[in-house]
């Protein structure tokens, strides 16, 4: 084989494996875009029915208190509502920080293709000095 044929195959399989790396990361990025717009719908679905659900139960225990503990019970549902606001923020950090990182195995792949050129390379030209020994 000449020179430019073989050029040109190890081009054309360059080529492929960026093809084919590149429609990985398209199908990893859809599915992640997916995953985040369910997120985001659930979410905003869950905060509307919760801000609703902790609005009455403010008023009803300031309604309960009202005549003898007006104060304490406004000052009781301002603390347990700041206190679940930020437990629910700490939950979101550490659910957001286990997740896999946007891509990770399209760049898990492209490390494995590096690899995979450069050992199988120089497996390559170890053979053939191998072979022209003998």
């Amino acid at each position: 084989m000449t020179f430019f044929a073989t050029a040109g195959r190890i081009g054309a399989t360059l080529v492929a494996m960026a093809g084919t790396r590149l429609e990985l990361a398209a199908v990893e990025f859809q599915e992640d875009a997916r995953r985040l717009l369910g997120h985001l719908a659930w979410t905003l679905l869950a905060v509307f029915l919760a801000a609703g659900a902790l609005l009455l139960a403010a008023l009803f225990v300031i309604a309960v208190f009202w005549d003898t503990y007006r104060l304490q019970a406004v000052g009781g549902m301002a603390v347990l509502f700041g206190a679940l606001a930020g437990i629910i923020v700490l939950k979101v950090r550490a659910s957001m920080n286990a997740e896999a990182p946007l891509l990770s195995a399209t760049l898990a792949e492209l490390r494995n293709d590096i690899d995979y050129l450069r050992h199988g390379a120089a497996q390559h030209t170890a053979h053939h000095a191998g072979a022209a020994d003998e």
